[in-house]
């Protein structure tokens, strides 16, 4: 006998679902990041599934199988096949940084004479180098298990996001029906539109990172060719990629450019390398400053529809608070909440649940004449 609950036994399930929902969500917050990036990562790939599989007539699992495993073997084989190649130019790299460190700090020990017989000690920013290069000749050793703990404990997330990417990735047709499924049917449209606003937001989003990603490049390898830096289109479209990833990522692409510059100084500007350097890292910290505080919020405000104030003020909060990931993902959650609760005031105030856009109708064309036709 098929007998439905009464109304208040289940809003009751309903809210002990909630509440426990809520108390996972508190006890395992540690395990939402992996989650959250794996369903980022997932989300980056599946413009090149979708193409596969409609351009290819590919089932689905197919073409995850195909990107999936072919991103896998991408990432494996190239720093494999890379790090032979580049391990003499690394240990070049960390001689010369030792040498310059030294040269720095034996110039730091004399005092620097002003005029009017004034004198500036910087001694101590010479014992705070020597302490670096100390930590890295005799230090290193001692912390060798404290490294191997952090590095056992992040292989075992970044294994735990490399399986749940391929969940997401493959699975992700069934987990959305099953949640469109979950409300009652009269509501099942308005959440179906919801979802597709939502969706519009992060599909935004995206073509919003790989616009700044194109500025990036096209700027920086304008900057390192004006500056005479020798690969500069690479470096420029290294720092446009790790784009992706906020602060890190520049960061990295001016640490590449800074150390091609002191290895190999400029192809015209008649100074040393260690003045190339200065001058790249001055030029790096002058165009992420205005990449962070003008064209990101601009072309992210546009692309999501906010004001670029209230992107800025957002992605330094979510930097502070969250790090790396919140700066990442602060933008499409924070759009998406938008739309949510817009959604829930309209339905609490008894309005309609989706505000419609005035769409202009289409002018009435006029009707064609009839064609005549020569009888003679």
């Amino acid at each position: 006998m098929n007998q439905n609950w009464s109304l208040p036994f289940r809003y009751l399930i309903g809210l002990l679902l909630l509440a426990a929902l809520l108390a996972f969500l508190v006890y395992a917050h540690e395990a939402l990041e992996p989650v959250i990036i794996a369903a980022f990562i997932a989300y980056l790939a599946n413009p090149a599934i979708v193409i596969l599989s409609k351009k290819n007539r590919l089932k689905r699992r197919t073409a995850v199988n195909l990107v999936y495993f072919g991103a896998i073997a991408l990432f494996v084989a190239l720093p494999a096949t890379l790090a032979p190649l580049f391990a003499d130019e690394l240990s070049s790299i960390g001689q010369d940084f030792f040498s310059l460190l030294r040269q720095t700090q034996n110039q730091l020990a004399q005092p620097v004479l002003l005029p009017y017989g004034f004198s500036l000690d910087l001694s101590q920013l010479g014992s705070g180098l020597g302490w670096l290069q100390n930590l890295f000749d005799g230090h290193l050793p001692t912390n060798t298990f404290l490294l191997l703990e952090s590095t056992s404990r992040g292989a075992v997330w970044v294994l735990v996001i490399v399986v749940l990417v391929y969940l997401f990735l493959s699975e992700w047709q069934d987990m959305r029906g099953w949640l469109l499924e979950l409300p009652p049917e009269p509501f099942r449209p308005e959440v179906a539109e919801l979802y597709q606003r939502i969706r519009t937001v992060w599909l935004a989003y995206l073509r919003g990172q790989i616009l700044l990603m194109f500025i990036v490049a096209i700027v920086f390898s304008l900057a390192w060719t004006i500056l005479g830096i020798p690969g500069a289109l690479v470096l420029g479209v290294t720092a446009g990629l790790l784009t992706l990833v906020p602060d890190v990522g520049p960061l990295i692409g001016a640490g590449l450019a800074m150390a091609v510059s002191l290895l190999e100084g400029s192809s015209w500007i008649p100074l040393s390398n260690l003045w190339i350097t200065l001058i790249v890292l001055v030029v790096y910290l002058v165009l992420i400053n205005i990449k962070n505080l003008w064209v990101r919020p601009l072309i992210m405000g546009r692309m999501v529809n906010m004001h670029e104030g209230v992107i800025f003020v957002a992605i330094l909060t979510a930097t502070v608070l969250s790090g790396i990931m919140g700066a990442l993902l602060v933008v499409p959650l924070l759009a998406s909440a938008t739309i949510i609760i817009h959604y829930l005031l309209r339905r609490v105030t008894g309005k309609t649940p989706f505000q419609l856009k005035n769409i202009p109708p289409h002018p009435t064309r006029p009707a064609k004449r009839p064609r005549k036709i020569n009888r003679n």
